[in-house]
């Protein structure tokens, strides 16, 4: 799955890409903005896969290491289980960070306002 969402993410960067390379020629100040818009994406698409990776990992070692622990002693299922889905929780949480810090990079950045006219001086 986690491959899946890496393939798909490169590719949606990618196709972004083709439209900022794909724009006519303009003002150094644009041509840097639209720049600086690519990079944006392909660090956010990079740093989600990243996450995505890493949170995989790390939930996959701390349900392996909870199911070892009921197995070993079944009487402490309950308290294994409350501890495993907490630690879950954390876990999601770094990569619901790495969502947010992405967003904030392609939505927020500060040369949007730029890319918003240049997109639509393109489409008149």
């Amino acid at each position: 799955m986690s491959r899946k969402v890496s393939f798909l993410t490169t590719l949606l960067v990618l196709g972004l890409t083709t439209v900022a390379f794909a724009a006519e020629a303009g003002s150094p100040e644009k041509v840097e903005g639209i720049r600086f818009f690519v990079y944006s994406a392909i660090a956010a698409g990079f740093g989600i896969a990243i996450a995505a990776f890493g949170t995989g990992l790390g939930q996959g070692m701390a349900v392996k290491s909870s199911v070892e622990g009921v197995a070993r002693n079944p009487e402490a299922s309950g308290k294994i289980t409350v501890t495993m889905m907490i630690g879950l929780a954390m876990i999601e949480s770094l990569c619901i960070y790495a969502l947010v810090i992405a967003l904030i990079l392609i939505y927020a950045n500060p040369v949007s306002k730029l890319i918003q006219g240049f997109v639509g001086l393109a489409a008149h």
